[in-house]
């Protein structure tokens, strides 16, 4: 059920962004339980200086090889959760795409599960039996 947003400036390669959207499915799987077909990604490349960061905020040096990860997803994930998410894509993104742990972002937007439609103009969780969601 997550929707991913994943934005970057331009010049990644093809490895790098598959990398980057794997870590983060995984640890979706990993930390909250989606199921593996549950993979929703919108990954956008920006030209330099049309991604705006500070790269010293709250003493984490950034650099040119900022990845924002937004998350958007239902409420009722534990603070645990969350930081064990954020762990594992930032060790997973550095692992498969060789990005700095220190120029991952992250951030979680939760809402109910009534605020999604999968398609045909329908709220899947409200009508569909869970057990059909995988």
């Amino acid at each position: 059920m997550p929707l991913i947003r994943i934005d970057l400036i331009e010049g990644r390669s093809e490895r790098e962004i598959s990398g980057i959207g794997a870590a983060v499915h995984h640890a979706l799987q990993t930390c909250f339980g989606i199921p593996e077909r549950d993979r929703f990604q919108v990954i956008t490349e920006h030209r330099r200086g049309r991604l705006v960061y500070d790269p010293g905020y709250l003493d984490v040096a950034r650099t040119d090889g900022i990845v924002i990860v937004q998350v958007f997803f239902a409420t009722g994930r534990t603070d645990e959760q969350k930081q064990a998410f954020y762990a594992l894509v930032a060790s997973g993104i550095a692992e498969r795409a060789g990005i700095r742990v220190e120029d991952v972002f992250i951030t979680l937007v939760e809402n109910t599960r009534g605020d999604w439609s999968f398609g045909n103009g329908v709220a899947q969780y409200l009508t569909m039996p869970r057990e059909q969601w995988r």
